[in-house]
């Protein structure tokens, strides 16, 4: 049986620590593990601690190399998908991810989808030595996510809702 706490680590290429918190295993289905992270949850981003202060629910897809972060007001980013690496899950209780830098997001109030950080993607694929079919991946991934949150694409329409109204 599944263990109900997962323990997310994001990292950066290099190895250095990104984000690192405790999720509560909520489902699983065809599209990837659901996590829900509560208000008033310890985490550690960028090497320092922190609370998360707005709940949310994280996506870790099966195959994908993105996950998807689902939001409630007030937050302004509606849907939140981090290009990573493919989720490496350690036993049931922990998965390992490489944040890929680009970042793809929904605005809660007008509706537009921003690609973002791609600065920082070319920065860090410069200094760290992305493989070019790294590189591939992770773009393909973000032109995917961009269509798929503008067009009614699921999970992203609705079908997350349910989900994230366990954390609220």
């Amino acid at each position: 049986m599944p263990s109900d706490v997962v323990r997310v680590i994001y990292r950066k290429y290099d190895g250095s620590a990104h984000r690192d918190y405790p999720a509560r295993r909520l489902t699983e289905d065809d599209l990837g593990v659901w996590l829900g992270v509560p208000a008033g949850t310890e985490s550690v981003y960028h090497g320092r601690p922190s609370v998360e202060q707005i709940p949310f629910v994280l996506l870790v897809p099966h195959h994908g190399w993105w996950t998807g972060m689902f939001n409630p007001p007030p937050r302004t980013s509606e849907v939140y998908c981090d290009i990573a690496t493919p989720a490496g899950w350690e036993g049931d209780d922990t998965v390992h991810l490489i944040d890929l830098d680009l970042d793809v997001v929904r605005r809660r109030a007008t509706g537009v989808v921003e690609l973002r950080d791609e600065d920082e993607f070319a920065e860090h694929r410069a200094r760290f030595g992305y493989p070019d079919e790294v590189v591939a991946e992770a773009e393909a991934a973000a032109r995917w996510l961009f269509r798929a949150l503008g067009d009614g694409t699921e999970p992203f329409a609705t079908s997350y809702r349910k989900w994230l109204a366990l954390v609220v």
